[in-house]
């Protein structure tokens, strides 16, 4: 077992013994405040931010430049009234916050957030867990998460709650499609499916990072999905206020309802720093050669790194208008779905030799004009339905028809 644990992490190298148990508790304790901290902060930067773009104040008052805002926010949730609605399912609504918010937990757990040190003689790595099937453990939290939006619009017994739940199952399953392809493309290329695996096949330089070496294409659809998946603007049909007056939290207060705001941003952080380990090479970057300082330069570049994607999901909530719900699907099954399988191919073709690679480019962009011409076909029958519907429904009706259905209604 041992043996098997040092092939992910050193610490495990000379064994299982009260040590390593204790340096495996502070690497969670280290990991969860850390979170905790930068959600804190990126809620404040987000609405510092936002305000700026729209030439508003913005947080101001609890704390040096209004810092301390989402503390105060989070004490006052606290002490709020905790209510359940009389029709809800008590053990289910519960439940639904913390299947939000313990996904995003255990997939920072993966990411690598600096290189190999060593203190009091241990050597371990900056990362709490280095599983082989990393990638699956993410995959599959992404999955579990959808459940805890589902069951939280189920068991409100609400209806507005649950057509949010709805739409959040359908936007999920359809966006977690083009974002296994777009991982299974970084896989390929590094042959492992572990997280560090991915960060050392990068190590060769930043032409090397997988954003550069897989032609953008895998790390913009991924992008675009987790903006889906987490339920961020554009993508946030799922809490659309004017369409469904909260979204599926509607019935929730006080602190359960700030376990949804807080898994929110604690999953724009876990699937930015997933970004950077994916496609930027996680904490590898150039450093100068100090000795007594080799450790702290890959947590800074993964610092830097993730909080530059973290500005652009804050870039696209103050930029962008919120997307319709047939756009949303449409962007998700027609275009994401075809362009991440289609550039799997394209890759593993080039990996199996140039002239696979060649005829598949050829067959990929044949399938590209036919599925066009599918689409736009699609798309005009569509418009005439729809116009023949609009016709249909402008005309009067007959008063005959009218005088019929109000003789029906009194003799039912």
């Amino acid at each position: 077992m041992s043996t098997i644990l040092a092939a992910g992490d050193p610490l495990y190298a000379g064994g299982v013994h009260w040590a390593e148990l204790l340096v495996v508790a502070i690497k969670v304790i280290a990991a969860f405040a850390a979170l905790m901290v930068s959600v804190m902060l990126l809620i404040w930067w987000e609405r510092k931010a936002i305000g700026d773009m729209q030439s508003r104040i913005g947080p101001q008052r609890w704390g040096p430049f209004g810092i301390l805002q989402t503390l105060a926010d989070g004490i006052k949730l606290f002490f709020k009234e905790d209510l359940v609605p009389t029709n809800a399912n008590r053990f289910v609504f519960k439940l639904a916050p913390f299947l939000v918010l313990i996904p995003a937990l255990l997939t920072f757990c993966i990411v690598p957030v600096g290189g190999v040190v060593t203190v009091a003689g241990h050597t371990f790595l900056l990362q709490v867990a280095d599983p082989q099937v990393g990638i699956l453990l993410l995959l599959a939290m992404s999955g579990i998460s959808v459940y805890g939006v589902i069951l939280a619009g189920w068991g409100s017994g609400s209806k507005y709650p649950l057509m949010s739940s709805v739409r959040a199952s359908a936007q999920m399953i359809s966006y977690e499609a083009a974002l296994g392809l777009a991982i299974a493309t970084v896989v390929l290329v590094a042959g492992t499916l572990s997280t560090t695996g991915i960060v050392l096949a990068q190590a060769h330089g930043i032409w090397h990072w997988n954003v550069i070496r897989l032609g953008i294409v895998p790390f913009a659809v991924f992008l675009v999905a987790i903006t889906a998946e987490v339920n961020r603007p554009p993508f946030d049909t799922v809490e659309a206020e004017s369409e469904l007056v909260g979204g599926y939290h509607t019935e929730y207060s006080s602190i359960r309802f700030a376990l949804f705001f807080l898994a929110e941003f604690m999953n724009t952080i876990t699937m930015s720093a997933i970004m950077v380990t994916l496609f930027f090479g996680g904490p590898l970057g150039w450093h100068p050669d100090i000795p007594a300082l080799n450790w702290l330069f890959p947590i800074l570049w993964f610092v830097v790194k993730t909080t530059a994607l973290c500005f652009c999901f804050i870039w696209f909530r103050g930029a962008l208008p919120r997307f319709r719900y047939d756009q949303l699907m449409s962007l998700g099954w027609k275009q994401l779905i075809p362009i991440a399988f289609g550039w799997l191919l394209l890759i593993a073709g080039f990996l199996v030799g140039v002239w696979w690679g060649v005829a598949l480019a050829v067959g990929i962009i044949a399938c590209t004009l036919l599925l066009s011409r599918a689409f736009a076909l699609g798309d005009v029958r569509e418009r005439s339905d729809r116009a023949i519907l609009d016709t249909v429904a402008e005309r009067p009706v007959p008063p005959w028809v009218l005088r019929r259905q109000t003789d029906e209604g009194a003799t039912a």
